[in-house]
């Protein structure tokens, strides 16, 4: 038996992957707490980051002509049944060293990918799945996968390959709503939910803002269609290196007007935002704090004075690290900038809600936001409390290596541009803007 099935159960329907959800289903595997009864079965043999209205599910065929069998499932379809609630056991047969990288929320790990490889066919053989539970099986880019669900479906097992693995899951996408007390404004917290990239829409009245928008452009129209709003202001915290921005795009989308933090190094026209500048939104208003240290024009947005998005300058659990595109001297440069606007935003009223733009775990379809008061994250961050030069020193040693591809990312993002083909190849992996 592995570790993480014994003692649950599960209901689930027989026509997992068609047709409309059922009511009252399962959660998803592993994530929302619900019983599964780990048992061997007895018998029988929209992309991910678009709208939900255009959302369409793909399966690829073993075979031509007669009854097709499916054997993959798109990120998109398995985003869908994940956000519904549907029964669905996820598998990931990755090295430990990649999944603690970053992972589906709620799955389980089997580290099968050297036996697979290896063309070992009793790779998956010591694993017991629920009964009647699909099974989603996922590496790093689908082929492992696929092996491991052909094993699988030998076994009796309904099993899929997720298409294209974690580099195509790195687009899904869900959302929580955030309660700010106070505020003249409602928040939707937009989670990509691998990678933990944060996005926001803000919104009062007939207006919304979009801030630091992380997924395709499209969801936040609709997103802001099906609350009655329409995106005035699309905004970035700072220019991004774990990820593109899709402002430049929501922009041009939806007409609304593009802002960035004064004197942002891009070559595409913004209207500027300096400290204390205010935005406009219906009946609540969003102001500049100027915080730099993780970039030099990294700045933070507080709504109503009741919740700040900090972008990259402040986690829940970390800071934002200084050290990207710095010599050693310029990143102590600019951890000293870091401690300076740390200790500014600490000067907040103390119930301040905290909005990341990123977050360290991958984010579960749970509906819960991402966000603590501020006197929560102060307390919980020991390294809030120290003086500037033991700041400085405790970043220098422990920032982690940088994304793979961050100076490519960078470069786009200054240039207001997207890569040709598919951006997944830039932005697979975890972020690693924190330090701390």
């Amino acid at each position: 038996m592995a570790a993480g099935f014994e003692g649950f159960e599960v209901t689930w329907r027989k026509d997992v992957f068609g047709g409309a959800p059922q009511e009252g289903s399962a959660a998803g595997f592993g994530t929302l707490g619900v019983n599964f009864r780990a048992r061997k079965p007895t018998g029988g043999s929209r992309r991910a980051d678009a709208p939900a209205s255009s959302r369409k599910g793909s399966a690829r065929a073993a075979g031509a002509g007669a009854a097709a069998t499916r054997t993959d499932i798109d990120a998109g379809t398995l985003r869908d049944k994940l956000e519904r609630g549907e029964p669905v056991a996820v598998l990931d047969v990755r090295k430990a060293d990649q999944r603690a990288e970053w992972s589906i929320p709620g799955s389980v790990h089997f580290d099968a990918y050297d036996a697979l490889n290896a063309g070992d066919e009793r790779a998956m053989e010591g694993l017991d799945l629920p009964e009647g539970a699909p099974v989603v099986t996922v590496c790093g880019r689908g082929r492992s996968s696929a092996t491991a669900a052909e094993q699988l479906r030998r076994k009796g097992y309904e099993a899929f390959s997720l298409e294209g693995g974690m580099r195509a899951w790195s687009l899904a996408w869900n959302t929580a709503k955030v309660s700010v007390a106070g505020a003249e404004a409602q928040v939707v917290q937009v989670r990509r939910t691998g990678k933990g990239c944060l996005s926001y829409l803000v919104g009062s009245g007939e207006e919304a803002a979009v801030i630091d928008p992380a997924v395709d452009p499209e969801v936040y129209a609709e997103l802001a269609e099906e609350r009655g709003w329409r995106i005035a202001h699309v905004l970035d915290t700072h220019v991004h290196a774990d990820h593109l921005s899709r402002s430049r795009m929501l922009a041009e989308l939806t007409g609304a007007k593009l802002h960035m933090p004064e004197g942002a190094p891009v070559s595409y026209p913004f209207s500027p935002l300096g400290d204390g500048d205010e935005i406009p939104i219906g009946a609540t208003r969003l102001r500049a704090l100027r915080t730099p240290g993780h970039t030099a024009e990294s700045t933070s947005y507080l709504l109503d004075g009741k919740a700040l998005f900090t972008g990259d300058t402040l986690f829940l659990s970390a800071v934002g690290r200084p050290d990207l595109e710095a010599s050693p001297e310029r990143a102590r440069e600019k951890a000293r900038a870091l401690h300076g606007s740390l200790r500014r935003v600490l000067k907040l009223d103390p119930e301040t809600l905290v909005l990341p733009g990123h977050t360290g775990e991958p984010v579960p379809f749970d509906e819960e936001p991402v966000a603590a008061a501020l006197s929560e994250v102060q307390e919980g961050i020991p390294l809030l409390g120290e003086g500037e030069e033991t700041f400085v020193e405790i970043l220098a040693r422990h920032a982690p290596p940088p994304a793979e591809n961050y100076e490519r990312i960078v470069k786009l993002n200054r240039a207001g541009e997207q890569p040709e083909g598919d951006p997944t190849e830039l932005e697979a992996g975890a972020n690693r803007c924190a330090v701390g």
